[in-house]
């Protein structure tokens, strides 16, 4: 029988930054996980009724591996980690008759094409877009687009990949660049992801991100950032997410709306919503709905009710558990992810505890470690680490951010 606590599967690539985070917050819930990977672990034969390996590449096959589990260890929910368990995540659930997305519903938002087309045939405001086989002449592509424009894999996250062009060369210049990245040894995609990526037009203004919660097919805001850093290209580096948004109250609520619309137009009903939005005087377009959480460590910026986090609010909605608030603390927070400078090995980081005490910082977690290589966007997709900061106001938080990152140093060699 299930746990009277509740058992939930937690889908946990080995290269996501969430483990701790949901971890530690089934351990405040008194949750009993079972955690798989797409890798063995070496404790699995010691504890085989918590660890289980699925091949994250072949959903229906991890839905069946699961579903012999379960016989004998019942799962009251599965929820997906990051961007590669989501439609592995909605596989398992629907083979166990469990509440979640359905499986075509997150397929269509892990497909950036899909989630266009879908989202264009409903109406809702998406920069315009075309796909384009990475078996064509770049040149003749290039020939026939309007710029600037940006070039983006189907379904990389963190920005990776993703290339603005302002001409006819840049255009040629970013088709190989892509290329080039899913030819490398640690992108895995499925089908037309391996094989095409999406040209759509640059959309200029201030670009924001949306953390929600579907509650039976209703969204809840949990909270709007602000990206004060200009996301103009060639690159989109993300740093800097402050909470709550300063953007004017009506057009906050034009962001809501239209995440609602594109949630609506998916078929997302259940769970975790992370949306990046471009707002100018056009109003909010949608650049990418997510069927997951906010990614990195960023999460520790959100605290609920009388102290929930992020992932407790996420892993109580999946066992049907009551959600007493979803309202976030009053006080101003933000993080930095701190941006790679060049490509080279990480030999150390210097000025960490100057960083730390600069007033509004709560931490500086350095999550690259010495000796390990570091490559920057387009390429890369992990960052040197995070900064957070609480303060009363969304402007105090920025400038400690900024503060303690002009504090540290990082020799590369």
């Amino acid at each position: 029988m299930p746990s009277s606590a509740g058992r939930l599967l937690l889908l946990l690539p080995t290269t996501t930054y969430r483990t701790e985070a949901f971890v530690e917050a089934a351990t405040r819930l008194g949750v009993e996980l079972v955690c798989a990977s797409e890798r063995p672990s070496t404790f699995e034969p010691l504890a085989p009724d918590a660890l289980i390996t699925l091949d994250f590449t072949d959903p229906a096959a991890c839905a069946e591996t699961v579903a012999r589990f379960a016989r004998r260890r019942p799962l009251d929910a599965v929820v997906p980690a990051d961007d590669l368990t989501t439609v592995v995540a909605a596989a398992i659930a629907q083979r166990l008759g469990l509440r979640a997305n359905s499986v075509p519903a997150v397929s269509t938002a892990r497909d950036k094409h899909a989630m266009r087309r879908c989202l264009a045939g409903a109406g809702v405001p998406v920069p315009r877009f075309r796909l384009v086989s990475l078996g064509d002449d770049p040149a003749l592509r290039a020939a026939e687009t309007t710029y600037p424009c940006v070039l983006k894999p189907l379904a990389l996250s963190a920005s990776r990949g993703v290339i603005r062009a302002n001409d006819a060369r840049e255009f040629v210049a970013a088709f190989r660049r892509i290329s080039a990245i899913l030819d490398m040894k640690d992108v895995s995609l499925p089908g037309e992801a391996r094989h095409a990526l999406l040209v759509e037009e640059f959309i200029p203004g201030v670009e924001v991100a949306l953390e929600g919660l579907l509650v039976a097919g209703t969204l809840h805001v949990l909270a709007i950032f602000d990206k004060p850093d200009p996301l103009a290209g060639p690159f989109f580096e993300e740093t800097i997410y402050v909470t709550p948004s300063r953007l004017p109250e009506d057009t906050q609520a034009c962001i809501a709306a239209v995440t609602r619309e594109a949630c609506s137009a998916l078929g997302l009903a259940e769970g975790p919503v992370h949306a990046e939005l471009r707002v100018n005087e056009r109003g909010p377009f949608i650049l990418e709905v997510a069927a997951r959480s906010i990614g990195g460590l960023c999460s520790r910026t959100l605290t609920f009710g009388t102290g929930l986090s992020l992932e407790e609010l996420i892993l109580c909605h999946a066992l049907g558990r009551p959600l007493e608030s979803l309202e976030r603390e009053r006080r101003a927070a933000g993080v930095m992810m701190i941006p790679i400078p060049r490509a080279g090995r990480l030999a150390a980081v210097h000025g960490t505890d100057e960083a730390a005490a600069v007033e509004g910082i709560e931490e500086v977690a350095i999550t690259m470690h010495p000796g390990q290589d570091v490559v920057p966007l387009p390429e890369g997709w992990q960052y040197l680490g995070f900064i957070f900061a609480r303060a009363e106001t969304p402007d105090a938080v920025e400038q400690a951010l900024r503060s303690a990152h002009a504090r540290l140093r990082f020799a590369i060699e």
